[in-house]
């Protein structure tokens, strides 16, 4: 990390300053500004052409899935307008959605653009989430060891919460949580909550698997795996599982033998097909029991979400979030579910802006991971944020899950500059 240029030092050092961003309650301002910033650098990169210095110059045009980005997420506010005009929600509140907005759904387009047009290497997106594995296990044996100390859950508010957000968690410092329904210490880390931060161990192992030094490759895959399992998140753990294997499985859509290997174990199905769906469905019954609380909720909120999007708003939603009743406690309508949320807030049009290019990346994906190595990593980001759009809202999480949408935009452009890499060995 000793040959970087401007840009790579100042993505290399946000992340390796992420636990002192924390500490002070300021990470939900660094990810917006990083994006803001260095989005209108590579703007302006791209303007000025050839007259920047050539370890500054645009590594490319902007490629096609970025364009869709940046329409899919310029669609979702106008969406956003028209909702609040259907229901008159005032021009107050407008702009406070609107600020909103360039905080959450903005960054899902412009960290991929800087990733495709400014000089940024992997590497360096590689051994920053590393490095911040490190500062993780330095500081577990303290957040472990707090619930059975004596030491508070959160440490303080930070006064920046005075900039305005989704709410105080995403300023406060945690040490842990108490689990309402079991009353067992939970681990959120970094993150505003310990579902989140599960799937944001899920993308630590991720990077890590791609370290090319051995020690450093274990300490992220350590970090990793200790978010996931403190936590204590049912989605993380799926998205070890699949996010992991799947990217490394993919190679062998493209071998004959798997494929006949497949047949056969398709034709099998006729004589175990009614077991694996009884033991499928007492491992899905057991999986939403481990926390039956949690499910009913995201169940009832869903389903209110869905009944309201189609009686009421079909095509651009009803603008914001309604706070929620008893039966859901108190958690607001149009939350715990990206797509749901989508459709009651931003209608069938914000469905639509993200569905769009998320399916484009993920084919993309799919197929740079089928022909070579090089999808790999990216194909497992794609998963994990697929995953996260299930369980929680993506647009207020971009701002800790900008290291994976930089890469995106990364793998958009090398598959621009070379769309058919070597197969994989």
């Amino acid at each position: 990390m000793t040959d970087l240029n401007p840009v790579e030092r100042l993505i290399y050092r946000t992340l390796v300053w992420t636990w002192p961003f924390y500490a002070i309650g300021a990470l939900y301002v660094v990810g917006p500004v990083l994006a803001w910033s260095l989005g209108g650098l590579a703007v302006l990169i791209l303007y000025l052409g050839t007259a920047v210095r050539d370890d500054m110059r645009a590594t490319g045009p902007v490629p096609v899935v970025v364009w869709l980005w940046i329409i899919g997420m310029a669609i979702m506010l106008v969406a956003l307008w028209a909702g609040h005009l259907n229901w008159s929600l005032g021009l107050k509140q407008t702009i406070k959605s609107s600020i909103g907005w360039a905080k959450g759904w903005a960054l899902l387009a412009l960290f991929p653009l800087i990733g495709a047009i400014l000089p940024i290497r992997r590497s360096v997106l590689v051994r920053g989430q590393c490095v911040i594995g490190l500062t993780t296990l330095i500081l577990a044996p303290l957040m472990l060891a707090a619930p059975h100390i004596g030491l508070p859950e959160r440490i303080f508010t930070s006064p920046l919460k005075a900039i305005g957000g989704p709410g105080p968690e995403y300023f406060s410092v945690y040490l842990f949580t108490w689990d309402p329904g079991s009353w067992t210490p939970r681990w959120q880390f970094y993150a505003p909550w310990s579902p989140f931060a599960a799937l944001l161990g899920v993308v630590q192992v991720l990077f890590a698997l791609e370290e090319g030094n051995r020690r450093w490759r274990r300490i992220g895959i350590a970090a990793g795996l200790l978010m996931i399992f403190a936590s204590k998140s049912r989605m993380g753990l799926v998205g070890l599982a699949a996010c992991t294997v799947a990217p490394r499985m993919m190679p062998l859509v493209l071998q004959g033998w798997a494929w006949r290997i497949l047949s056969g174990l398709t034709a099998s199905l006729a004589i175990t097909g009614a077991a694996l769906a009884a033991a499928a469905k007492d491992a899905v019954s057991a999986f939403k029991g481990a926390r039956a609380d949690s499910t009913r909720v995201r169940e009832t909120l869903q389903r209110i979400a869905a009944e309201r999007w189609r009686s009421e708003a079909v095509w651009f939603g009803h603008g914001t979030v309604h706070p929620g009743s008893h039966a859901v406690e108190y958690m607001p309508i149009g939350s715990h579910h990206t797509w749901y949320g989508l459709l009651f807030v931003k209608g069938l049009v914000g469905f639509g802006a993200l569905l769009v290019p998320l399916v484009w990346q993920t084919l993309l994906t799919l197929r740079d991971a089928a022909l070579g190595s090089r999808g790999r990593l990216p194909m497992g980001l794609m998963m994990t944020i697929i995953l996260l759009t299930f369980g929680e809202n993506v647009e207020i999480e971009a701002y800790l899950l900008w290291p994976a949408l930089l890469l995106l935009g990364v793998h958009a452009r090398e598959m621009a500059n070379d769309p058919v890499p070597q197969p994989a060995a």
